[in-house]
């Protein structure tokens, strides 16, 4: 292994690729099953900027729980500034593909759940919708392999991935560049019926921790309006043993049980 330092402005370490997908659905299965631990915490910023949009910077951390093969439950608590301290997210991804999604607004002092309908609604005024925290199952949608090419330099393979049922997504098409090592998509061109993409997230820096990959820096850029929300982590720590009603409902409206798990 070695680390390398693209022109794109792409960091991470580079190895051997395992090999070539014999179709899309096993590249989609890579992808979804490569290594990410059993929990991990991430403390970082995210910072939302572009043209006519002062620029915002927001503190927090996330929790993620991998309560089974196919359920996942992801926890996001802001603790800065002020005026986003304490408001957390919750999801439950399920191994049917169904989500449940909570979130917690302090000014209020109410935990308000995420209408299905609303997959397509902004994340607390980001880039990202809120569908793009959801845990995607490789069954919803089909896949097509495009072959090999490469990415600022390194080699990837191509994926298109498009839902089994229109009404589960509210992206048309997500075309996707995989490096071929880690098996991280490291771009992500989403469609929403259109000919071309309407959103893109980019991998910056792809980084191992306690022996995983993890994606350190990435932007999810808006293309219509050239809005971007960047995220930047600066701690991660996997395997804690994190406890299970931690994602409870009950526990989003206060954080004092999270701070003994943050890094």
């Amino acid at each position: 292994m070695f680390a390398a330092s693209l022109g794109g402005g792409l960091c991470l370490a580079v190895g051997v690729s395992a090999g070539e997908p014999a179709d899309g659905q096993e590249l989609a299965q890579w992808v979804y099953d490569r290594p990410e631990g059993d929990d991990a915490v991430q403390r970082g910023r995210m910072i939302l900027d572009g043209p006519g949009r002062s620029q915002r910077e927001r503190s927090f951390y996330e929790y993620r729980l991998q309560v089974e093969a196919e359920e996942v439950w992801n926890l996001v608590r802001f603790t800065e500034p002020s005026d986003v301290a304490d408001t957390a997210m919750l999801t439950r991804d399920y191994p049917d593909g169904s989500t449940d999604q909570w979130l917690y607004l302090p000014a209020l002092d109410r935990v308000r759940r995420v209408a299905s309908e609303r997959m397509g609604g902004r994340f607390v005024d980001s880039d990202f919708f809120f569908e793009d925290l959801r845990d995607r199952k490789v069954h919803q949608d089909e896949h097509e392999y495009m072959g090999r090419e490469e990415f600022e330099g390194l080699p990837v393979f191509r994926l298109e991935s498009r839902p089994v049922e229109g009404d589960n997504s509210v992206y048309t098409l997500r075309d996707q560049w995989i490096h071929e090592d880690s098996h991280v998509p490291l771009r992500i061109d989403y469609y929403q019926g259109d000919e071309e993409p309407t959103k893109r997230l980019t991998v910056q820096a792809l980084e191992q921790h306690q022996g995983y990959w993890t994606v350190v820096e990435s932007t999810m850029e808006d293309l219509q309006s050239g809005h971007q929300t960047r995220f930047l982590v600066a701690e991660v720590v996997y395997d804690q043993g994190l406890p299970q009603d931690l994602f409870s409902r009950s526990a989003l409206s206060g954080p004092g049980r999270e701070r003994a798990y943050r890094p």
